[in-house]
């Protein structure tokens, strides 16, 4: 049923279909509908910074920036959502058009610049949640805060929905906000995450719940790079990282028709130098963080890779698009059946 839906949507403008999907997802919840759409995924409960998550699939930030149908999208069946990414105030984001799709490499280029209506709105939805499932917020920073004041727009962030999320992840590796990458290396890094660490401490305590917090990387880091990331990350007590974000290495779908906008490239081409990410991520921090594997993720294999390669949980998001709820079972099997080969080996 999906593929004849994709057929549809895919000849709508992108953002367009986008929205569209949403509301459509949103109403069907509330009407009671999805378990029209949903597909029965195996229970295979995984422990994730402190979590249980009912299976080790989850959705990416990005899909459902404002919260606006996580309800709906939870019932699809997924372990764990993640909306977002917020900032402290609303913005438009960049430009129209900022959303292409690459169908032939099953790929898609973004450069929304984190388009979102702002934390407080998030949260007046996030209070109206009926998804009984792990809820991530991903929190950024608004485009005209300069870097060296970054760390209040997310410590501001974080404050605000700290009550309501049961996990918050740090986004420092957008390449459609100017400067935000640069939050990943060196100092900067060590700068943000001590405010970042010392905030929910505070949190914790003023509300007498500890939240984990997450920090989503980029895949265009050297080795050497990886190994600083871990050793900051280490050091901070964070929680969990989630790898990987957009690519802006355009050589992976080059050829193809809009393979050159500006942006980042997410779906399959990324599906190797995610799990490359993962592998010399999860060698550095030597299972003392649990990874989340993100990216390139369309089927089973490509599912219980990410596994392999050290992650604890994936989340989708391209593959979601081009594949509808169908992926999120095909991910969870596969990983089960990873899981009980490994309780057998021993």
């Amino acid at each position: 049923m999906y593929e004849h839906l994709r057929k549809a949507l895919f000849a709508l403008d992108p953002e367009r279909s986008h929205h569209l999907t949403l509301d459509a997802i949103g109403a069907a919840e509330r009407l009671g509908l999805m378990s029209l759409f949903a597909k029965e995924v195996p229970d295979d409960p995984v422990e994730l910074m402190g979590l249980t998550l009912p299976n080790p699939v989850g959705l990416a930030a990005g899909l459902d920036k404002n919260a606006q149908a996580f309800n709906g999208l939870g019932a699809l069946g997924f372990g764990f959502v993640e909306v977002g990414t917020v900032t402290p105030r609303p913005q438009p984001g960049n430009p129209q058009p900022r959303l292409f799709r690459i169908p032939d490499a099953e790929a898609i280029i973004n450069r929304m610049g984190f388009n979102n209506l702002g934390v407080d709105y998030l949260l007046e939805r996030v209070k109206r949640r009926r998804y009984s499932g792990v809820l991530g917020i991903n929190v950024g920073k608004n485009f005209d805060t300069p870097v060296e004041k970054a760390a209040d727009d997310y410590c501001l962030c974080m404050e605000k929905v700290y009550a309501h999320a049961d996990y918050i992840t740090a986004n420092v590796s957008s390449p459609n906000t100017k400067g935000l990458r640069d939050l990943q290396y060196g100092d900067s890094l060590d700068a943000l995450l001590a405010a970042l660490k010392q905030k929910q401490k505070a949190l914790a305590d003023e509300h007498d719940r500890y939240v984990p917090l997450a920090v989503k990387i980029a895949p265009d880091m050297d080795e050497e790079a990886i190994k600083h990331v871990a050793q900051s990350l280490y050091e901070h007590e964070i929680d969990g990282v989630i790898a990987t974000n957009t690519t802006i290495d355009k050589s992976l779908v080059k050829g193809f028709t809009h393979g050159e906008e500006e942006g980042g490239l997410s779906g399959r081409p990324l599906t190797e130098r995610s799990t490359e990410v993962i592998r010399q991520l999860s060698a550095a921090l030597d299972g003392t963080i649990p990874i989340i594997g993100v990216g390139g993720i369309f089927d089973g294999d490509s599912a219980a890779e990410k596994i392999r390669a050290g992650a604890t949980a994936v989340q989708i998001y391209s593959g979601f698009i081009y594949r509808g709820p169908a992926i999120i079972r095909e991910a969870a099997a596969a990983i089960a059946e990873l899981h009980k080969g490994r309780i057998a080996d021993k």
